[in-house]
């Protein structure tokens, strides 16, 4: 849901020209890698112990 939210904001950047959906884009895809990275390094970790 989140990667369907920053391609919606980069459609918007396309569409209109304006910055501020590329960072909002820029910025919901930081947060989703982050989120995924932390998820499966859980996941290792539990799998470890």
């Amino acid at each position: 849901m989140l990667l369907l939210g920053a391609v919606a904001c980069f459609v918007f950047y396309i569409g209109t020209g304006q910055a501020r959906y590329k960072q909002w884009g820029l910025k919901i895809i930081k947060w989703t890698v982050l989120a995924a990275l932390t998820f499966f390094a859980v996941l290792i970790l539990e799998r470890l112990a």
